[in-house]
């Protein structure tokens, strides 16, 4: 089973996806995103949500090793509307 471990980390907060091997990610997420997207739960849960969403579409290793939440609907255009499945 896939392990996803959420730290914040100052303003970011630091993945650890482990499944076989791991990987870690740094990641932010702006207020407004959180306000929209979260429905009210953390911003941890939404960046835990937010990786069973992108491991559901790539491996680990294929997902980018920094980068603004916001960024995954630009690959996924799917997200912002599946992402609430997740939560």
């Amino acid at each position: 089973m896939v392990e996803i471990d959420v730290v914040a980390e100052g303003a970011s907060y630091r993945v650890t996806v482990t499944d076989g091997g791991s990987s870690t990610h740094l990641v932010t997420v702006a207020p407004s995103d959180l306000e929209r997207l979260a429905e009210g739960r953390s911003v941890e849960a939404l960046i835990e949500a937010s990786f069973r969403f992108l491991l559901d579409r790539e491996p680990k290793e294929s997902i980018m090793g920094r980068f603004d939440l916001s960024v995954i609907s630009r690959y996924f255009p799917e997200y912002e509307s599946t992402i609430a499945d997740y939560l």
